[in-house]
């Protein structure tokens, strides 16, 4: 379980503020919201790559913001998985050494082949990442989380590169692996509402939740 209280983080004079909110095992949260909203910046504080201006966030009731960054460091490698919205990939290597990572840190990757499948890129393993599509790149991004098996999935705009009926299969294939885990998608895209077990708009007044 996951819980903010009292959130707060401050950019020069402007504070973006939230609602405290839980985010429970097995549900599947959406957080809508346009661009400055505060999406992005709630999922870097929750990874752990952001620091809070204010309040707590609990991960299995450890405050990780009174935490040192060497404990957060150690949380995400082992029990989150971050799929961020620039992919954070390395150009010159291979897809398959993309997605396995990871386990120079030991962490065993799960099910590989299966999920390159799905995701529609298992004929590109061999090749370099600098040579994909943004589209492309986008599904090896999501391949290396769900490789990695995490306890705590966190995804800004998966589907920001795809087009709708590609989106719509990313999505279902990360809900469907995060069974009895968390899963946290950020987008600005309504589309996505009717997939996730619960719903979170922050374009309403500190983040209202609009329907679980």
């Amino acid at each position: 379980m996951i819980k903010i209280i009292d959130l707060k983080k401050k950019f020069g004079e402007h504070i973006i503020e939230y609602d405290d909110i839980v985010f429970e095992n097995n549900k599947s949260v959406l957080i809508l919201g346009a661009s400055g909203s505060g999406k992005s910046t709630l999922l870097n504080m929750i990874a752990g790559v952001t620091d809070v201006s204010d309040g707590e966030i609990f991960v299995d009731e450890v405050d990780i913001v009174c935490k040192p960054q060497k404990y957060r460091d150690k949380l995400r490698t082992h029990e989150i998985g971050y799929i961020y919205q620039d992919f954070k990939l390395i150009e010159d290597m291979t897809v398959e050494d993309n997605i396995r990572i990871l386990e120079i840190c030991g962490i065993k990757s799960i099910n590989l082949a299966e999920i390159v499948q799905d995701l529609g890129i298992s004929d590109k393993l061999k090749r370099r990442v600098r040579n994909l599509s943004g589209g492309e790149k986008q599904r090896v991004a999501i391949a290396r989380t769900l490789v990695k098996n995490p306890q705590i999935m966190l995804a800004d705009e998966p589907t920001g590169s795809l087009n709708y009926e590609i989106g719509d299969i990313i999505v279902k294939k990360l809900i469907e692996c995060s069974k009895g885990k968390i899963l946290i998608v950020v987008s600005h895209d309504t589309r996505l509402i009717d997939h996730f077990d619960v719903v979170i708009d922050l374009n309403q007044k500190k983040g209202e939740i609009k329907n679980v």
